[in-house]
This record gives C-alpha cells, sequence and structure tokens, in this order.
C-alpha cells in the first residue's frame, strides 16, 4: 500500500490538466483549480519524500505487473530531490501565471497544457524503463511544443519551430537508440539493464554496440539540456515563450535532461566496461564513464565559456537570462565530468551538481517571473527601455538584485554553496591527481567571473540606469511582484538552512551510486 503513494504526484497533475479544461467557461473556478492542483502536487511530494527517507527506495508496478516486464515507477533520493525542484517551481509559475496571462490566454488550454508538461516532467523524474523515459519526454514536450508558440506572432512561432524541429529530431534519435539497445541488452527496464550490463558475458552482451548508442541518447539528453553544442533553441525559445513558462523551461525542463543523465549514465550504465583499447587516449579507465567524462568537460566548457559571453554582449533582460541559463548549465555538468573522470569525488561530485541545479532553478525561475514583470509593466525588457528601475520599484529590484548575487554565488544565499561545491569537487579532483582537475577550477574561476560581468552590466544599465519614460508611468502588479519576492526570499531560507538541502542532495548522490540497492528494489529477488 504503501508504494501506491508513488503514483500520487503523476495522478494529481493529471488531474488537474483534465480538470481545468471543461472549466474554461468558469475563469475564477479555473485559476483556482490549477493553483489548487499545484498545492496538492507540492503536498504529494511532500508526503512521498517522508516515506523515502523511512524505506529509501519505494517501487510501484503498474497492474501488477512484476519487472522487468511490466511499468515500474521508481522513487528514491533522486527522483524526490528533483520532484521538490518541480514542485515549487511549478507552484510558483502557476500562481503567476493565473494573474499575468490575459484571461483569453488562460481559456484556450493554457492551463491544461501547463499541467500537461508538469505530467511529463513527473513521469520521467519516477520512471523505471528507458523506454516509458522517452514516453514521458515526449509528453512534456508535446505541451511545451504549443507554449514555446502560444502567443503566435512570427516570432514565437519561429522559435517555436527551431524548439520543435530540434527537439523531434532528438525523439527519433532516442527511439533509435532506444530500439538498439533492446536488440542488444534485451531489455529496457534500468535496474535490468544494469544487472546485464554488469555482468555481460552471462547474459550475452556486447558493451561496444552499447556504447554507441548510449553515446546517440547523451546526445539526446544534452539537447533536452541545453548544453553546447546544442544549445541553438535555448535564447530563442525563452524570448518567445510567456514568462511562467519561461520559468519552468529554465528551471525545471532544462533538469531533466541533467537527472537522465546522472540516472543512466552513474547508475546503469556505469555497470558497463570497455575493451581494452576503447578509452580516450589520456584518460585512465575502461569504463563507460572514463569515456563520457572527457566528453562532458569539454561540454561543460562550451557552455559556461558561450553562455557567460553571451550574457554579456546582450542588449535585453531576456537575452541575458536566456543566455545565462546556458553557461549555468555548464556549471551543472562540469561536476558530473570530474565525477566521471575521478571515481574518489564521485559522491561530492553529483552532490554538487545537483545543488547547483536546485539553486539554478530556483533562481532562474525567479529572475524570468522578475522580468516578466517588468515586461508586463513597461512593455520591453530592453535596457535602454527599463532605466531606473531600482528607483520606480524596489522591492522587485531587491528580489532581482538577490537572484543575481545568488548567481553569482554570494553568502548567506544558495547559490553561495552551490558554488562552493563546485569549486570543492575540481579542487578535490586536482589534489587526488586526477587530470583536468586544475583547468576544472580555472574554468569555474572563469565563469563566476562572466557571471558577476553579466549581471552586473544588467543591474547598470537596467536597475541603476536613468528613469526611462516607460518605467516612470508602468504601474507593477503587487500580486507578481509578491511572488518574486517570495522566491528571492526562498533562497535566503535555503542558504541560511543549507544543512538539510546538502544531507538531500548527498542521500541523492549515494542512490544514483548505489546500483545494486536500486537494481534489488525494483528487480526484488529476481537475480
Amino acid at each position: 500500500m504503501a508504494a501506491q503513494i508513488v503514483i500520487a504526484p503523476l495522478l494529481i497533475a493529471l488531474f488537474t490538466a483534465i480538470a481545468t479544461l471543461p472549466l474554461r467557461r468558469f475563469p475564477r473556478a479555473q485559476r483556482a483549480a490549477s493553483v489548487l492542483g499545484a498545492l496538492a502536487y507540492l503536498g504529494a511530494v511532500a508526503l512521498l519524500a517522508g516515506r523515502v527517507a523511512d524505506e529509501s527506495i519505494l517501487v510501484y508496478q503498474l497492474s501488477a505487473w512484476p519487472s522487468p516486464f511490466g511499468i515500474t515507477l521508481v522513487a528514491d533520493a533522486l527522483s524526490l530531490f528533483m520532484l521538490g525542484l518541480t514542485a515549487i517551481v511549478s507552484l510558483a509559475s502557476v500562481a503567476f501565471s493565473a494573474r499575468f496571462m490575459s484571461g483569453f490566454a488562460q481559456r484556450i488550454s493554457y492551463h491544461t497544457l501547463y499541467h500537461l508538461m508538469v505530467v511529463g516532467i513527473t513521469g520521467s523524474f519516477l520512471t523505471g524503463d528507458i523506454f516509458n523515459l522517452f514516453v514521458w519526454f515526449e509528453v512534456m514536450l508535446l505541451s511545451s511544443y504549443v507554449l514555446v508558440a502560444f502567443y503566435s506572432g512570427p516570432e514565437h512561432t519561429r522559435a517555436a519551430l527551431t524548439y520543435t524541429v530540434l527537439n523531434l529530431l532528438g525523439s527519433a534519435l532516442m527511439l533509435l537508440a532506444i530500439g538498439g539497445l533492446y536488440a542488444t541488452v534485451g531489455t529496457l527496464n534500468m535496474a535490468d539493464m544494469a544487472r546485464r550490463l554488469a555482468t555481460p558475458a552471462q547474459f550475452g552482451v556486447d558493451p561496444v554496440p552499447v556504447l554507441g548508442l548510449t553515446v546517440l541518447l547523451f546526445c539526446v539528453f544534452a539537447l533536452k539540456a541545453g548544453i553546447v553544442p546544442f544549445q541553438f533553441w535555448v535564447p530563442a525559445a525563452y524570448r518567445a515563450a510567456p514568462a511562467p513558462v519561461t520559468a519552468m523551461l529554465a528551471g525545471v525542463v532544462k533538469k531533466v535532461g541533467i537527472y537522465a543523465i546522472i540516472r543512466l549514465y552513474f547508475t546503469v550504465f556505469a555497470a558497463a566496461t570497455l575493451p581494452a583499447g576503447l578509452g580516450l587516449p589520456g584518460f585512465v579507465g575502461n569504463d563507460f564513464l572514463s569515456f563520457f567524462g572527457p566528453i562532458m568537460f569539454v561540454m561543460a566548457a562550451g557552455s559556461i565559456l558561450l553562455g557567460g559571453i553571451g550574457a554579456v554582449s546582450r542588449d535585453d533582460l531576456d537575452g541575458v537570462l536566456a543566455y545565462s541559463s546556458i553557461g549555468q548549465i555548464g556549471f551543472v555538468v562540469l561536476p558530473l565530468a570530474v565525477a566521471a573522470t575521478v571515481p574518489e569525488v564521485r559522491p561530492l561530485a553529483i552532490a554538487a551538481a545537483l545543488v547547483y541545479a536546485l539553486n539554478h532553478g530556483l533562481t532562474k525561475s525567479m529572475l524570468f517571473l522578475a522580468s516578466g514583470t517588468v515586461k508586463e509593466a513597461v512593455g520591453s525588457v530592453r535596457f535602454e527601455r527599463i532605466g531606473g528601475l531600482a528607483k520606480r520599484t524596489p522591492v522587485l529590484s531587491i528580489g532581482f538584485f538577490m537572484g543575481a548575487i545568488s548567481l553569482i554565488g554570494i553568502p548567506p544565499l544558495s547559490g553561495f554553496f552551490g558554488k562552493l561545491l563546485v569549486f570543492r569537487t575540481t579542487a578535490h579532483a586536482g589534489a587526488l591527481g586526477g587530470r583536468g582537475g586544475a583547468v576544472a577550477l580555472g574554468l569555474s574561476l572563469v565563469g563566476a567571473i562572466l557571471t558577476i560581468a553579466y549581471f552586473s552590466r544588467a543591474w547598470n544599465r537596467g536597475f541603476w540606469g536613468t528613469e526611462s519614460e516607460g518605467v516612470r508611468t508602468a504601474t507593477y502588479a503587487p500580486s507578481l511582484v509578491v511572488i518574486v519576492v517570495a522566491l528571492a526570499g526562498l533562497l535566503l531560507l535555503v542558504g541560511v538552512g543549507f544543512d538539510p538541502v546538502l544531507r538531500a542532495a548527498e542521500a541523492a548522490a549515494d542512490i544514483a551510486l548505489d546500483r545494486q540497492a536500486y537494481v534489488d528494489a525494483v528487480l526484488e529477488g529476481l537475480q
């Protein structure tokens, strides 16, 4: 009976999506149902977290079909860490939507599409097999395609088309890789796949084609996360989508790709070993992670540098935040690259990546909501038209400032601990003799300097600049400002009370690396 709670967040999100559809003729009831659904989702995630804290791993088999034959949902510390981020950002974004989106926009299925996106996100974090990961990806992406194009202007349609085409190509590639894995390994259940890859001779598995197929999957997850060189869709899509949708895209949807990398490559594919001679030159190790480590490092470096330089050169707030998201996701991937190449720091490195992902999710969603508040009041987020915001709306400006310095890494905000853990991971890797540790540390410092540069420029030009006519005459919605400030306060709360967050991240990292515990819980003695 306890395992059935695993499906509760999924059912609540689905029920909310369905319930908001017939309420289109009753706008107040529709908005209330949408917000109450998000609150119920948060409550279900909190209850599930309590059960996982007691039992470590909860497994639910749909229709009582046993693993590895049936559809499996798995809740553990890693999936709950990501679901917690989803619940918080989703609640803030849907509450923001109730005031921000026009009445007509909300009546034409906005809330239904929004909660269907949450359904896809939730399923992605809970699924226990790779094919259903593809299914939940598609549920999430089909909704997001429409939401990116929601305003239907030329710019929005162009951005949505790019976003849709790239992700459809990624989905086709993912399905091809999944079919190949099934043909090669003989299963799609993640726990069963880990078991077979750990003893390939027993099951007749050739690891060489598996490695090639995992490369295809990695490209798909990098595309979903917007990691260089698959970041092309990010700036246009983030500018085109409504602010609360962009908050979800940057704060949560990107993290689905990161979660998939951690779950599959550190829990499942790490069980496989490479034949002699297939590792990259100069890197020690014969497991799959020794192959992906340097690849992740190059992609993290490209993301940090391209995102940071791109953000410095933007002339509008949304552009700065969009390119910043590319750079900041590099800070999440960097410790994962270190974890892949230096096994001794894997628990610390994965915890660092998760803490940074949490801070980025909370902070970037808040900053995009702040940008949406400004755009709704002033009509633009170009710096020459939003000068003087600090004087005109100091409360909103303080919220934005807290988000900026959190991403920079100033204590006691949550971002300080994310940056600290990334620096600590790279420093430990260097001290242990891991190749690239010093380079990774230097890259982190360069990225931090770029973050200071683009947020200082945005603050000076947009908030401390000469007060524009639009800013002087604008009226800022108090309810939207309250939501932004509430998220800013949460950044402070997470920073001041960081110890539980760190323990949760460490538990998530430990369970991601404890392959045997995952296999035993899901397969229930099948071995």
